[in-house]
């Protein structure tokens, strides 16, 4: 199928990009990458009535270290962060995360903030950028606001902001030296959408864990951070990471769909939550 009909803009600026925001309000939508945008129209499961077309705001393509974090512009590709030497050694995680999404033709096109901003609940950014803490940068006519991750995923496909808002950053903090992370996921073919994905980032001080943070995706109806609370001031064991998985999962209510059942997501969250803290002890050096 081909899309519904729709009206074509390519703003010169950010500023304009935000002024057709906000005169065309929800019956636009902004294209970056369009690897979701433009599937999602050609089924017609999307019908914008106008498409805002940012690839040409170079303003909006980078990823820099500043102020104890990495912030990433909303037209930076994924492929671009990946080849970023600077965003692997400030945020191995997110660049992990990265490193799963689709394949390398999809990369080369996709938006990390737009990743965010579609907010699949399979999507392996969201999860990473939930574990990692981090918040975007939403931008309107006339002013910006920050929202935290934890805030910004509110549903399947949905995130919340105003209609006449664009994202336009991504801010992750730097995690401590000592930090280790670790990105895994299973899926039904090779870079699918994962059946589950786990984001692990553990900190080890004194030979302990004292920070942890999981994120997950495909074990609710949006991206979602597990509880894993039980592993602060415990040695970084297998018999540990068992518990502690169990114990996330137990809480969690996967929705069941024709990749995998609810219980059958379940096994997977705690066999890969196990597996990702693992790795990520190990990177921070203490696994065992």
């Amino acid at each position: 199928m081909k899309s519904a009909p729709f009206s074509y803009h390519r703003p010169g600026s950010v500023a304009e990009a935000l002024q057709l925001k906000r005169d065309l309000g929800a019956d636009a939508r902004v294209l970056a990458g369009g690897q979701s945008l433009m599937p999602m129209m050609h089924f017609r499961l999307a019908r914008p009535a106008h498409l805002i077309d940012i690839n040409g705001l170079d303003e909006l393509a980078y990823s820099r270290r500043q102020d104890g974090h990495l912030a990433v512009g909303a037209r930076t590709r994924h492929a671009e962060l990946l080849d970023s030497v600077d965003a692997a050694a400030a945020v191995p995680l997110l660049t992990q995360a990265v490193s799963w999404v689709g394949h390398a033709q999809i990369r080369h096109r996709g938006t990390v903030v737009g990743s965010i901003a579609h907010a699949d609940p399979s999507a392996e950014v969201p999860a990473a950028v939930l574990a990692l803490g981090g918040e975007v940068t939403a931008a309107r006519a006339g002013g910006t606001r920050t929202i935290a991750a934890a805030d910004l995923f509110t549903g399947p496909f949905t995130v919340s902001i105003e209609d006449d808002e664009i994202l336009t950053e991504l801010r992750v903090p730097v995690w401590p030296d000592g930090t280790g992370a670790a990105f895994v996921e299973m899926s039904r073919i090779y870079h699918g959408f994962p059946v589950v994905g786990v984001a692990a980032l553990v900190h080890l001080g004194g030979g302990v864990i004292d920070r942890a943070s999981v994120g997950l995706c495909g074990m609710a109806a949006s991206a979602t951070i597990a509880d894993v609370t039980g592993l602060v001031g415990s040695a970084p064991t297998a018999e540990v990471f068992e518990a502690v998985a169990r114990a996330a999962v137990a809480v969690l209510d996967p929705p069941p769909d024709v990749h995998g059942s609810t219980a059958y997501r379940k096994r997977v969250g705690i066999a890969l939550i196990r597996r990702a803290l693992t790795e990520a002890a190990a990177n921070a050096g203490g696994a065992r």
